[in-house]
């Protein structure tokens, strides 16, 4: 198993709380990472999807009750939502015999439900953590905190699913891709209860990968599929939920200018988008007009799934024309910026200084392909996207 930045995390919690839910779309890894977890702590683990495992739960309380002091990891709990008071009662009960921590560790792919459900019948017992798909300082390790540049290209072409990434070739890699696709598609979004056409949400999709890093225009969006606004919202509201699309939010902020105030859309995974649109090496991509905002949102991804907790993003546009790619505010009131370019030899635009004249930030970046870290003025200091995910995560400590 390449070791996940989340592990020592998901120690913690599960030694601070009764229960734990990671979240996470489908194979990004939280059952290899719950198994590792659990083998040092004696686990049971019980597979929701497994119609044995199931039986076992016909009288969940008893089974349960069993077990109890016994880390019990429950794999897609979205598929039982009855189990949410049964865990209730158990922990209460174990608490008073005096174990108040680590007591369930719960999977599932990522929906407001899930959350909703946990979070009315646990209030005060439970703690969430999302696994992302891997990032450069996972891939990379020591290489990618200098900028080696092979891997973070594998990682933005393939993406992060563990199993795409790691494939033997570039066609297997998006064979798998688009099999996870057509999985979720016809398989997974239905478990949720979404009665929706599999091909109508496969082009609304590909339509998001087309726009991908654009303003987000739910009307547009509706007239091209042949829907009413309120069905496309749902359609990114469901996509969203999975952990599969992300909506960047406008920074608001009292600077005396007319801003942008529509979010930005994303599909988050980099392999994802250049499987929707048929995109299967690098020498496609470098001559695929989407090459800009797919590196754009590639290093968007990476440097969220890195931030210290507490830290929002955002981006920044005015009327006017300034802009910039991702704000990065922290729990102090600090600012870091940053402009994202597909270039060996970027310069930051007037807009972005412009839009940093308006915010003042603590630092400005210019994230880039190369590997060298180096000042172009202005305070302004050109990075790579893993020398940058690794000075966010030295904030942190």
């Amino acid at each position: 198993m390449m070791e996940r930045r989340l592990y020592p995390v998901l120690q913690r919690r599960l030694s601070e709380v009764p229960a734990v839910v990671l979240l996470g779309p489908r194979q990004v890894g939280k059952t290899t990472l719950a198994l590792a977890v659990g083998k040092e702590r004696g686990a049971l683990y019980l597979d929701l999807e497994s119609e044995q495992d199931c039986a076992k739960l016909a009288e969940a309380e008893l089974y349960l009750a069993d077990h109890l002091g016994k880390l019990v990891i429950l794999d897609e709990i979205h598929r039982a939502p009855g189990l949410f008071p049964v865990l209730r009662g158990l922990i209460d009960r174990a608490r008073r015999d005096g174990t108040d921590h680590g007591l369930y560790l719960l999977l599932g792919s990522a929906s407001l439900d899930l959350l909703q459900q946990s979070g009315e019948t646990l209030p005060g017992r439970v703690s969430y953590l999302e696994l992302d798909p891997f990032d450069v300082l996972e891939t990379g390790g020591a290489a990618a905190l200098n900028g080696s540049t092979a891997d973070i290209d594998r990682l933005w072409l393939r993406g992060g699913f563990p199993e795409s990434f790691l494939a033997p070739s570039h066609p297997r890699s998006l064979r798998w891709r688009q099999d996870f696709i057509r999985s979720y598609l016809e398989r997974d979004i239905p478990q949720f209860g979404r009665r929706i056409a599999a091909e109508t949400l496969r082009r609304f999709w590909s339509m998001l990968a087309h726009h991908q890093g654009g303003v987000l225009n739910v009307a547009q969006f509706a007239r091209n599929l042949g829907v009413d606004a309120k069905t496309a919202a749902a359609y990114i509201d469901l996509l969203a939920d999975l952990l599969l699309v992300r909506r960047l939010p406008p920074w608001h902020a009292n600077v005396g200018k007319r801003l942008v105030k529509s979010p930005k859309v994303y599909v988050r995974d980099s392999g994802l988008v250049h499987a929707l649109l048929a995109i299967g090496d690098k020498e496609a991509l470098l001559s695929h007009p989407v090459v800009g905002a797919s590196w754009e949102g590639f290093v968007v991804e990476q440097l969220l799934a890195v931030v210290p907790d507490g830290v929002q993003g955002h981006f920044y546009r005015t009327s006017g024309g300034a802009e910039i790619d991702l704000v990065l505010s922290f729990p102090d009131g600090g600012l870091w910026v940053m402009e994202i370019k597909r270039s060996l030899s970027p310069r930051p635009e007037r807009g972005f200084h412009s839009a940093c004249e308006d915010l003042k930030p603590q630092r400005r970046f210019v994230v880039y392909p190369g590997e060298e870290a180096y000042p172009v003025g202005h305070d302004t200091h050109v990075v790579s996207v893993a020398g940058l995910a690794g000075l966010l995560v030295e904030r942190a400590t």
